[in-house]
């Protein structure tokens, strides 16, 4: 695209006002996007950037030939801010900026606030403003309440490979059909913020305000998050606040010297992923991070962030040997500017968007992740329970035989549950780098082993305290682990594949265990109340077995029992919280779902005989390798 350059010796008044200008230069200009990036106002764009080590900064694109002689921006005082009114610049306009940086190097930038930007290779933002018309305000409205006593159960995807080739619109055809079908409550997106590097996965972002082009338009991406709305399924987004990559076009160096990193060589690379680490006591780049935050939660209308590598921003060590970091000021390993932007970030969610979720995925044993900040917390709603998720799949990585030594694993997190609001999850990271899919974790080679177990381990997944996560794929059993640049292996499905059967098995079972887990507040509406739950018998270790009882505010119970042995108990004595009838709401081994068919016929009958501590027990049958969930017939149970 190429124009006549327009005349920008008339300007109008500053882009920035005062109390702009104030905001951004104390960190709490929350809507910095209205007044930082390019801002479409009577015929022209407002451009405006933060480069305060600049020499000079001038605007180029296709509306001037990519010459900006004459368009150099004024500094906004003392602000670091410069500014250009450049009228005529078209929506869609690709744009840079050229910057004289404080090393005496020339650099083409893209703009850190741009709300679009090209596809990859090309480096250039482009000028948006947004036409969408939003009919999700039913949703809106009757969203929200405490996260820990919502039901949630969501479906982590990844947009450019759940069916390879769609982008945004497609999917909004087909994504919230299936999810709805599948009973999930939410969709956690991972990160779809502009990135260059298609294998990062949307986790190296050099647009943090822009929705991938791969996909389409960022009125594209809102048409999806309103179809989901519309379909009842609220949208988390996965938000990478931790590092950023090097690539020269982007924030590395922004104005010729460290600027988004910190000046501190030793604590602005990363060791791990070879990126920068934000300087999060600099207010204006926590302003540029929380702003951002704010901008997905609004502009888009997005239920929630999911936070990436929250312990690597809290540890000066992290990955760090002797040598490579230095301490904080009271001579501890603590970030405490990462502390306190996370406070404050939590804190800002909260107060300007009622109703969203900030999640945390936090690896370490860090306290009050979950505590509210004034109580000496870091504010999140929830925080991933890593050590559940790794002590569960070793366990089932076991022989059988040998699981009596390894019992423990099943039943350790609660141990801790209650001190944090937990999430229970089972993501992407779980099914890459040669990780296998969930269904090889399982022990043995027998197929229908295999199968078996992992239905078995959902059902305890979706009874345990916590809420759920399954990562695309998980629900229907992908036979291999996810490759990015592939769309999931929907032919395992198929009546002419192998195992189709089984792993119909496996989708059907997830979708009926979300059906019974949102019918049934005993499984969620006291995931953080030690009342809510009791082991039955957790330490039946030599027969590979656990049981336990959920209940809700009103004190119905739910029961699960666990069979992880291929043996089948034909006579197996459960001692129940009442006598009376119980209905068996799922039996893992029912041959709809791939099993044997052993079971109970669909009812279990307690008598009013006390076995440990409980005032009845029934004797059931008990299958292999699976799982009994079973609820009191409401006619029969009296409090």
């Amino acid at each position: 695209m190429t124009a006549t350059v327009p005349d920008a010796s008339a300007q109008p008044a500053p882009l920035l006002g005062e109390l702009d200008l104030y905001l951004l230069a104390e960190g709490r200009h929350r809507r910095l996007w209205r007044v930082l990036g390019a801002n479409q106002r009577d015929e022209g764009v407002g451009f405006a950037v933060w480069a305060p080590g600049a020499r000079a900064v001038r605007v180029v694109g296709a509306f001037n030939g990519w010459d900006g002689a004459a368009h150099a921006m004024r500094r906004a005082g003392d602000s670091g801010v410069w500014e250009l009114y450049v009228p005529g610049v078209p929506g869609g306009c690709p744009y840079q900026y050229e910057i004289d940086g404080a090393d005496g190097i020339t650099r083409r930038k893209a703009d850190p606030c741009a709300r679009a930007a090209q596809p990859a290779p090309g480096t250039a933002s482009l000028v948006h403003t947004s036409a969408h018309e939003w009919h999700d305000g039913a949703w809106l409205e009757r969203r929200g309440g405490a996260a820990h006593e919502r039901p949630m159960a969501i479906y982590e995807v990844h947009a450019g490979s759940w069916r390879h080739g769609l982008g945004y619109r497609d999917l909004a055809r087909e994504l919230p059909a299936y999810v709805k079908e599948m009973g999930f409550t939410h969709v956690e997106l991972l990160p779809v913020a502009e990135h260059p590097f298609g294998g990062s996965w949307g986790y190296q972002i050099t647009s943090y305000f822009a929705p991938t082009a791969r996909l389409g338009s960022p009125d594209d991406f809102k048409y999806l998050i309103d179809a989901l709305h519309q379909a009842g399924i609220g949208v988390i987004l996965d938000w990478v606040p931790a590092h950023f990559p090097k690539d020269d076009w982007a924030l590395a160096r922004f104005d010729g010297g460290p600027l988004y990193e910190h000046p501190d060589p030793r604590r602005a690379e990363h060791p791990d992923w070879g990126t920068l680490e934000f300087d999060y006591g600099r207010p204006e780049v926590r302003n540029f991070l929380i702003a951002n935050a704010l901008y997905w939660l609004e502009e888009f209308h997005l239920d929630g962030l999911r936070v990436d590598a929250v312990a690597s921003m809290l540890y000066l060590d992290y990955s760090r040997g002797p040598g490579g970091w230095t301490p904080n000021a009271h001579g501890g390993r603590e970030n405490l500017d990462a502390v306190a932007f996370l406070r404050e970030l939590n804190d800002t969610v909260h107060e300007c968007v009622p109703g969203a979720v900030t999640i945390a995925e936090e690896s370490t044993a860090w306290e009050g992740v979950t505590r509210p900040a004034g109580w000496g917390g870091l504010g999140f709603d929830l925080k991933w329970n890593m050590g559940w998720m790794h002590d569960t799949l070793a366990y089932l990585a076991e022989d059988p035989v040998n699981r009596q030594h390894h019992h423990d694993r099943m039943t350790f997190a609660m141990m801790y549950t209650y001190a944090e609001h937990h999430l229970l999850a089972l993501s992407h990271d779980e099914v890459v780098h040669l990780k296998g899919s969930l269904l090889t974790k399982m022990h043995g080679s027998d197929r229908w082993r295999k199968f078996a177990q992992l239905r078995g381990y959902y059902a305890f997944m979706w009874t345990h305290p916590g809420k759920q996560l399954l990562f695309m794929g998980q629900e229907f059993a992908q036979p291999g682990e996810w490759w990015h640049d592939d769309g999931l292996d929907w032919d395992a499905l198929t009546g002419d594949r192998p195992d189709a059967g089984l792993h119909r098995g496996v989708q059907r079972l997830v979708g009926d265990l979300n059906r019974v887990y949102r019918a049934t507040p005993a499984l969620w509406a006291r995931d953080s109340d030690p009342g809510g739950f009791r082991w039955i018998d957790p330490d039946d270790n030599t027969r590979n077995v656990l049981s336990c009882i959920r209940y809700d505010h009103e004190g119905t119970p739910f029961v699960g029992v666990f069979n992880f042995s291929p043996v089948l108990h034909e006579d197996f004595t459960l001692a129940l919280p009442h006598a009376g009838a119980w209905t068996e709401s799922i039996n893992t081994d029912a041959r709809c779902y791939g099993g044997g068919g052993a079971g109970n016929l669909g009812t279990v009958r307690a008598v009013p005989i006390p076995r440990q501590g409980l005032p009845a027990h029934a004797r059931i049958v008990l299958p292999p390798l699976a799982a009994l969930l079973l609820a009191p017939r409401t006619e029969e149970f009296t409090r």
